[in-house]
């Protein structure tokens, strides 16, 4: 009887043992699969914080790629680049925590979502701005164009005129004929004595005819006259000027002579400041800016 008592004590310990040892076993695997899955909660996290980072990386590159473009962003493009900008470096800075929880990378993904959209939204809008300053700019290429067309059409017509009041000047110029000069001394008394030496002569007259020019205008025109001595220098006063062949020169003589194309005779008397010398004196006449007739005259 005291040894069933014994054996049943015994038994009862060993059912105790095996409850705590089966306790224990059961916390252990709880504790356990507690472990592995925190572990992977943990993994679960930084894996997503680091795709996070990305996308936000690749949002910040689309959004650098579109300032690549060479599009002038109005004030409004500006300011929503700018809180765009503001708003990936507070994500960035959240990411860059130690500890994130899932509450806090639903939010950041929410923010992501938001920023993707607002990118393509963006994105289509300088697209849009894109191509609308690509068609201005081949508008206003085309307009510079059509405008050097224009242009260079003007300059030729302008030339063309210029050329040809050129020519209807040159037309319109007299011209004469049958020029003649003689050399004379005068005389105390007024008397014009023909002389072919340079010692004694003091005095060209020039005679000449003008040509009929239906084109020349039948007014007042001024005859220029320039006297060259043998040695080839004009014979004229510095202060005497004027312009002819589009350039100012001196000249030794003027007269003005009213044209009435009538066949009317004409003569220049030009008194020599200087001494002649001997030899070969040229003499040119000018009318309207242009030469007019030439003629020369030898003195022994």
């Amino acid at each position: 009887m005291q040894e069933e008592q014994v054996n049943k004590v015994d038994r009862n310990k060993v059912y105790f043992l095996v409850i705590v040892i089966a306790a224990l076993l059961g916390i252990n695997a709880y504790l356990y699969f507690k472990n592995k899955q925190q572990s992977n909660r943990y993994v679960t996290v930084s894996t997503e914080k680091d795709r996070l980072n990305l996308e936000v990386e690749k949002i910040e590159a689309e959004l650098d790629k579109i300032n690549s473009l060479n599009v002038t962003l109005s004030g409004k493009l500006q300011q929503e680049q700018k809180l765009a900008r503001d708003k990936i470096a507070e994500l960035k800075l959240s990411l860059q925590k130690g500890k994130l929880t899932q509450g806090d990378l639903d939010e950041a993904q929410d923010q992501i979502k938001e920023l993707k959209e607002f990118v393509k939204n963006y994105n289509d809008q300088i697209s849009r701005l894109e191509k609308e300053n690509s068609y201005l700019k081949n508008e206003r290429d085309s307009l510079k164009t059509s405008a050097n067309s224009f242009s260079e059409k003007a300059e030729n017509l302008e030339k063309e005129n210029e050329n040809l009041n050129a020519k209807v000047k040159v037309g319109a110029a007299l011209k004469s004929s049958n020029v003649t000069v003689a050399a004379y001394k005068v005389k105390s008394s007024g008397k014009n004595i023909l002389v072919t030496r340079a010692s004694t002569a003091n005095k060209l007259t020039i005679n000449f005819d003008i040509i009929s020019n239906p084109l020349a205008e039948k007014n007042y025109h001024k005859i220029y006259l320039r006297v060259f001595d043998p040695a080839g220098n004009l014979i004229a006063n510095e202060n005497n000027t004027f312009v002819a062949d589009g350039q100012q020169m001196q000249y030794s003589s003027v007269i003005e002579i009213s044209y009435n194309d009538d066949e009317t005779a004409y003569k220049i008397d030009w008194t020599n400041p200087k001494e002649f010398i001997k030899g070969k004196y040229a003499l040119i006449l000018y009318a309207d800016g242009f030469v007019m007739g030439k003629t020369q005259i030898e003195l022994r």
